[in-house]
């Protein structure tokens, strides 16, 4: 089994609604992701992630500005939570200039290193060694910088996900691995797919902390979170946390999801981690259902400007072909 945690640190009621404002504008956009779509305002590939916002809204929360992400293309939630702002987002989603590759990346490829989203992978379990060499530049230039690389259970299967977890824990580096367990890989059922129960348990092997979170309970992932912080902080090297959810949508957008079961679908719908958060804020005193109403309507807002800048945006020029792709620009 994992580990059990102890000494589990607590967010305060400031952090907690810091938390709730992280899913919103997760679930916010990618509900307008999914609608522009619908309208054939932009056309791209889209990996909806309904349902798991609270794991990188709760871990976030913990996360300074230089603290780095390292995600995958079901990876925009990652980003939302670490607060990129929306308008380059946008942009770079819809293939315009002034997104954040100049609309060469696309939603499968975006950045922003100001806020520490690094990169964002198309290859399935790529995030973890490239988080290792983040890992690895923060020891040698002797900061306190951590960071996370996300990726899914699939990737626990792969090569990646065992040479980078034996490297990290060899030369301690301060990254933490979290698996959001949806419990399925693209279009294949957990344990179809996977030799055991609980991927934490596979942190035995590297000698590293290896714990199952709720995923969808923003406290208990805080709390993991802030333990493997600030064990990566203090040079203790990289911890394991599989977060287990689930993903309301199919693996990419259109999907028919055949593959999941209307019961269980139907089941974790009914413990859709965002209107269950929402009233614990209430019941605890956190805040009133008009402060969160308030909340929710300055993020649309939010939203709406960034798709709107980004619609009238130009599109990139053929003389940016080539550029940034190569050491030496080659004219196109």
């Amino acid at each position: 089994m994992s580990e059990i945690l102890e000494n589990r640190a607590t967010p305060d009621a400031k952090t907690q609604l810091d938390i709730y404002r992280r899913m919103i504008r997760i679930e916010r956009n990618d509900d307008a992701t999914r609608t522009q779509i619908r309208r054939g305002r932009i056309t791209a590939p889209y990996y909806s992630a309904r349902g798991q916002e609270c794991i990188p809204s709760a871990i976030s929360v913990l996360l300074n500005n230089d603290d780095k992400i390292c995600t995958i293309y079901r990876g925009i939630h990652d980003m939302v939570a670490k607060d990129m702002p929306l308008r380059p987002l946008w942009a770079e989603i819809c293939g315009r200039v002034d997104g954040t590759c100049k609309g060469k990346g696309g939603p499968m490829h975006l950045t922003h290193p100001e806020t520490g989203v690094m990169v964002t992978t198309g290859i399935v379990g790529s995030s973890m060694p490239i988080a290792n060499g983040f890992g690895w530049a923060a020891l040698l230039d002797g900061t306190k910088q951590v960071t996370v690389a996300y990726f899914g259970d699939g990737a626990s299967n792969i090569g990646a996900f065992h040479e980078a977890l034996n490297l990290a824990s060899v030369w301690k580096l301060p990254v933490i691995f979290v698996c959001q367990n949806n419990g399925f890989a693209e279009h294949t059922r957990y344990e179809n797919g996977t030799s055991v129960d609980q991927i934490s348990k596979r942190a035995i092997g590297y000698g590293m902390p290896g714990y199952t979170v709720d995923g969808n309970d923003p406290v208990d992932v805080y709390a993991h979170a802030h333990a493997a912080i600030a064990r990566a902080r203090a040079g203790e090297g990289p911890t394991l946390l599989e977060c287990k959810t689930f993903r309301f949508m199919g693996h990419v957008f259109g999907d028919a999801d055949g593959y999941m079961t209307k019961e269980e679908k139907a089941e974790a719908m009914a413990k859709d981690p965002l209107p269950i958060y929402r009233q614990k804020l209430i019941d605890d005193g956190i805040a009133t259902a008009e402060e969160l109403d308030a909340l929710t309507a300055k993020i649309e807002a939010e939203v709406n400007d960034a798709i709107e800048f980004a619609m009238a945006c130009e599109y990139p020029s053929d003389d940016e072909l080539r550029r940034d792709v190569f050491a030496e620009e080659i004219p196109a």
